[in-house]
């Protein structure tokens, strides 16, 4: 793990750097999953340098009152969405009675409507008894991606590889026993925010990520 400040020029440029960093260390024919929108750029990248499926893991957070921000868990897609609770960041909030399940259906309906958008009417592929690659662009503070692992972890995946270009030396110490393995290209001593590391850190469309799906799943062969 390389601990020296990285910029990257855009997500495209970070996936193939990463890309190579992960083929030194991806399973047998792994599944590469990345966390929309930002993280379909750079798992794109690696499914194509692996020559692996990519798929998307819909993950929305549920943010406290007044401060969307700041988690108080998420809501992972799979066969039924699954919601993984931050309970120390629940008891500090004390969210209002009610809150918790009235925005649990509202990021219930937008994954429903994101995976409308992004899958079409094909079913997602599975990650049980998968070696799952799991991508995004970086991570801030790592609630969002621990409540994806802790799903992936629940639908029984083989093993767990969490690929991303650059996270906070804390997030990743704290994520490693989660895992079976982390590949980050940069752990900044002083770290603030994933796009201050990224020349571009433009807002991935759906369009995009529609496209790039596509693209992969015709290089794949659109086997699953």
């Amino acid at each position: 793990m390389f601990t020296g400040p990285v910029l990257f020029e855009d997500r495209a440029d970070a996936g193939r750097r990463l890309a190579q960093a992960v083929a030194a260390e991806a399973p047998p024919e792994p599944l590469i999953m990345a966390l929309p929108r930002g993280g379909v750029p750079v798992a794109f990248e690696i499914a194509m340098h692996l020559h692996a499926p990519l798929e998307v893991l819909i993950v929305r957070k549920i943010g406290a009152p007044g401060h969307q921000e700041f988690g108080l868990g998420a809501l992972v897609d799979g066969e039924e969405a699954e919601l993984v609770l931050n309970r120390e960041a629940v008891r500090l909030v004390r969210p209002p009675r009610g809150y918790l399940a009235a925005e649990t259906e509202r990021q219930r309906a937008e994954i429903a409507r994101r995976r409308i958008l992004y899958l079409g009417d094909r079913e997602p592929l599975s990650p049980k008894d998968r070696n799952v690659v799991l991508v995004d662009d970086g991570i801030a503070t790592g609630g969002t991606i621990r409540a994806a692992i802790e799903a992936l972890r629940r639908a029984g995946v083989r093993s767990l590889l969490l690929a991303v270009p650059v996270a906070p030396a804390s997030a990743i110490a704290r994520l490693r026993s989660s895992v079976d393995s982390i590949v980050c290209l940069s752990t900044p001593a002083f770290f603030r925010a994933v796009g201050l590391h990224y020349r571009d850190f433009e807002q991935t469309s759906d369009a995009e990520v529609m496209a790039l799906i596509s693209k992969a799943r015709l290089d794949d062969g659109g086997d699953a």
